[in-house]
């Protein structure tokens, strides 16, 4: 299931601070951060729920984050 989050990430600084922390809740899946837009879109790849686990995770580390549905 692809899933995609309005996010306040805004740099590939932050993305790559952020990657080892998504990639140990998110080991299997795909995602990516798509900066050029406006809404700053965070797409992940998954068979898992992982609504909840992503929006704490950022809000761990100070951004906001949202579901787009």
């Amino acid at each position: 299931m692809i899933y995609v989050f309005k996010t306040s990430v805004k740099t590939k600084v932050r993305v790559k601070k952020l990657k080892p922390h998504i990639d140990i809740i998110l080991p299997k899946a795909k995602w990516n951060f798509d900066l050029h837009d406006y809404d700053k879109i965070l797409r992940i790849d998954s068979e898992e729920n992982i609504i909840l686990p992503i929006i704490n995770l950022l809000a761990d580390h100070n951004f906001d984050c949202k579901e787009l549905e």
